[in-house]
Formats: C-alpha cells, sequence, structure tokens
C-alpha cells in the first residue's frame, strides 16, 4: 500500500509494516492536486459530500489500483493498493488445495474472512477464476471498487461496481437474483440485509461467494447471527445450517526468509456435525470439529501456522505473536531443525501449494512489482512532473 497523508512523508507497506519515502511532507495542495489528475467529476463530488470515496484506478498494461480518498485532520489524504493484473491460482497462491472444493459447489454460502489487508480479494478472486476456467455459469460479481478484472473465458462473467454500476450492495443483490446467476460474488457483506438476502439466495440454488472482517472461522458464524435481532436468530440459524457450506479465515505472517508474507489458513466445511452445532447454538464446540475434521479436509489456524514453523517458512518468533502453545511451537521449531530448511535472505522460496504465498497473496504491496512498481506506476498515472493529461480534471482545476 502507499499511503498520502497532509503533514507527511508518502508511507509504504512492505511485508506488513510502514515505512516513510525520503521525500518532504506533504501538503493538503500537493495531494489535492496529485488526486485530481486520477479522479473523475463524479467521484470528486462523490468526495466533496461524504469526505471518502472508494474507486479503482487503471493505466492499462501499466497499473491498476484500488483508492480510498478520504478527510483527516489536517486535510486530504489516500491510501493506494497495488493489484496484480494477473489473477494468480489458488496453487500459486499457496493455499490448501481443499479451497477449490468450494469452485466445485453448485449452491450455498462459502465465507472469505480475515482482518483487513489478509487477501482475502485474492482468494476470492482465485475461486472465481477456477470456476470461469473450468465451468460453464453466468457469475455475477459486486464489489466496491471492482478489484481483480474477469474475462469471460467459459463462464459468462458480468462485474458491477457499486456507486458507478448500481447504488449499492443490497439493491446490486435484490437485482442479482433476476438475472439468472449460478454464481454471485459479494465483495463485501456489510449490514444485516445484505447478510439475510446472500443467505436467501445461497438457499433458493445459488453459489454465493462473500467476505466478512472477522478473525476466525466461529467468529464469522457469531458475526453473521449476531447481526440480525434476537427475535430472528433461531430462523436465521436454521436457514444457516442450512445454506453455509464452509469458511476460509485467513492471515498473513511474515516469512523467514523475508520474502513476504504466507497465508496462514482456517478451513471449515460444513459437514454434518457443523450444521448441528450452528443448529444447536454450540459454534463454541467448531473449534474441535475443525481438530478431528482433517480428514475432511478442516484446519485451524494453530494448524497451519505449525505447519509453516516445520517447513521453515515461518520463525518461532513470529508464530508466537498469534498466541499458540509455547511447547507445540518448540515442537515444530525441532522438526524445522531437522529438516535443516534455508531461511536466509537468499533462501530459496519454499514449494508452491505448501501454505507459501511468496508475497503473491500479500495484500500489503509484494505482488505485482513491490514498491518499485507502485511508485513507478503512480507517477505515470498521476503525471508527476509533466503537463496535466488534456482534459483532465486536474486540467481544469488548475496548479494548486
Amino acid at each position: 500500500d502507499l499511503h498520502l497523508v497532509s503533514g507527511s512523508p508518502p508511507m509504504l507497506r512492505l511485508h506488513g509494516d510502514l515505512h516513510p519515502i525520503e521525500y518532504a511532507p506533504l501538503t493538503s495542495d500537493v495531494i489535492v492536486g496529485l488526486l485530481a489528475e486520477i479522479m473523475t467529476e463524479d467521484q470528486m463530488a462523490r468526495y466533496q459530500a461524504l469526505e471518502e470515496v472508494d474507486f479503482a484506478f487503471e493505466v492499462p498494461g501499466v497499473v491498476r489500483l484500488r483508492c480510498n480518498v478520504y478527510q483527516q485532520t489536517h486535510g486530504m489524504a489516500a491510501a493506494f493498493r497495488l493489484l496484480p493484473t494477473r489473477i494468480l491460482t489458488v496453487e500459486q497462491l499457496g493455499l490448501p488445495p481443499a479451497v477449490l472444493r468450494f469452485a466445485e459447489l453448485n449452491r450455498g454460502l462459502v465465507v472469505v474472512t480475515g482482518p483487513p489487508g489478509s487477501g482475502k480479494s485474492t482468494t476470492l478472486a482465485a475461486i472465481v477464476d477456477h470456476i470461469n476456467r473450468t465451468r460453464r455459469k453466468h457469475v455475477i460479481t459486486l464489489e466496491d471498487p471492482i478489484e481483480y478484472v474477469h474475462q469471460n473465458q467459459s463462464c459468462l462473467m458480468n462485474q458491477r461496481e457499486i456507486g458507478r454500476n448500481t447504488r449499492s450492495f443490497t439493491d446490486a443483490l435484490r437485482a442479482a437474483l433476476r438475472e439468472d446467476p449460478d454464481v454471485i460474488l459479494i465483495g463485501e457483506m456489510r449490514d444485516r440485509e445484505s447478510l439475510a438476502l446472500a443467505i436467501s439466495a445461497a438457499e433458493t440454488g445459488q453459489l454465493v461467494l462473500g467476505s466478512l472482517h472477522t478473525q476466525s472461522a466461529i467468529a464469522t458464524v457469531d458475526r453473521i447471527l449476531d447481526a440480525f435481532p434476537a427475535d430472528q436468530q433461531n430462523q436465521v440459524r436454521a436457514q444457516l445450517s442450512e445454506s453455509l457450506k464452509g469458511i476460509v479465515a485467513q492471515k498473513l505472517v511474515k516469512r523467514a526468509d523475508g520474502r513476504g508474507r504466507s497465508a496462514a489458513v482456517e478451513l471449515l466445511f460444513a459437514t454434518h456435525a457443523v450444521s448441528n452445532l450452528i443448529r444447536e447454538k454450540k459454534t463454541f464446540q467448531l473449534s474441535s470439529v475443525m481438530q478431528t475434521g482433517k480428514r475432511d479436509g478442516m484446519q485451524t489456524f494453530e494448524d497451519s501456522i505449525l505447519g509453516l514453523v516445520r517447513a521453515g517458512t515461518v520463525l518461532a518468533e513470529e508464530a508466537a505473536g498469534y498466541g499458540l502453545d509455547t511447547d507445540a511451537i518448540e515442537r515444530a521449531t525441532r522438526e524445522a531443525r531437522g529438516a535443516a530448511p534455508a531461511t536466509g535472505p537468499g533462501a530459496a522460496a519454499s514449494p508452491q501449494g505448501a501454505n507459501s504465498t511468496d508475497g503473491s497473496n500479500d495484500a500489503g504491496g509484494d505482488a505485482g512489482g513491490g514498491s518499485a512498481g507502485l511508485l513507478g506506476g503512480l507517477h505515470t498515472l498521476l503525471g508527476v512532473g509533466d503537463e496535466p493529461r488534456p482534459g483532465s480534471l486536474a486540467a481544469r482545476v488548475g496548479p494548486q
């Protein structure tokens, strides 16, 4: 990510940490001039009305960005997320192969969850891309903004951007049910109404893929249920027990070799036991089901992170920061030493498919060329040091 904030130098997030760029502190006027170069009149009007706006920007063949512009104490600010123009596969991302089972479903609700910047959009894009390459379906994506662009392959792809092609997730989701979809991707299930519509769509025969900002599979189930009033929760609990097919909860952890971050993934599949626990208000027991459900492809965060430690991909110190049992980390470290993996800066990357993303799933800016690609792309798209493009908003606004 690149952060432009009034009163501070530009900041880059690399491998999860923020680093200042050697540059003078930015003024609000400078940021306004830069952003005016890439924002349309409609986007600028939305920002002025709401004091924040999301949008995507692309220079074809050069760079694609997700942009958030907002107002803060010292003036205008912006955060840019570099988006890879190439969609990576589940194998290339180092995700568990079992994730692809969700791409083979015909109906049901699948939720990809994790904190901001954990690669949720990248994982969803990989699942949708697999469907697009291997099945003949109608896929509708509802996003704010569109992050990964899918071209028609075996599927008919329709991508709709909130605020540009439709007014809201709720309106778009309600309309999607009348557009003959097989698969619906919801970029973010933000409120009770969108959650209710997603569950209903999954019940009525569509495969619904969505994301939430929760930390684990158990928290995801509880978050969905808690969004509804107490007098509706029994009904929603019954619906969710039937419609939920699985949860992918992920976090990005720093690699031992310094080459980005790897995904630690918790996987929950909706077996009969899982459905019964949801229906009977025993979600606290889902962790035990995941621990005993490895035969069904399930795994907990602890299993995933300890696997990364054993592979030498993640150091014990990094694993300890996630609250894992100290004895378990020590055992995994001894196993890693026994395997004698290379962990230095020049070490070879871990094998693909071994829960190692090689930075590709690092939403913190490792993909697509890292800081050099992001800064170079921004110089190109912002026109730093050049005359504003004829007809652009910056040309009409004039110098700041």
